[in-house]
């Protein structure tokens, strides 16, 4: 089965994964992790919406909130707890959060 994890943080908090952490969590994660990377800031991204045949686009992300997402990683596991046991040793879990969800099987 595959995973998307989406790898979320606060900016406001001051804790950050050192890189040396990150490497030696894609490590331990082995061949279970098949692609990920860290995102621009949200202040890069562009929100698009269609409406009445109109595209909108607005600067900045979809929502006002503290916490966004600054990477992700796509996994293949053998089970949710599996995946859910790679992303609780992510070095972000201890101060940001990580959302997992499954690909829809088609």
């Amino acid at each position: 089965m595959r995973y998307l994890m989406l790898v979320c943080v606060d900016p406001s908090l001051e804790a950050d994964a050192t890189p040396e952490e990150t490497d030696a969590w894609v490590e331990s994660a082995g061949s279970a992790r098949l692609d990920g990377n860290a995102l621009r800031s949200p202040r890069e991204a562009v929100t698009v919406r269609v409406r009445r045949s109109e595209r909108l686009d607005t600067d900045g992300p979809f929502a006002e909130t503290k916490e966004f997402v600054a990477g992700f990683d796509i996994l293949e596991c053998e089970s949710r707890e599996e995946a859910l046991e790679i992303a609780a040793a992510h070095p972000v879990a201890r101060f940001g959060a990580i959302e997992v969800r499954e690909f829809w099987e088609d």
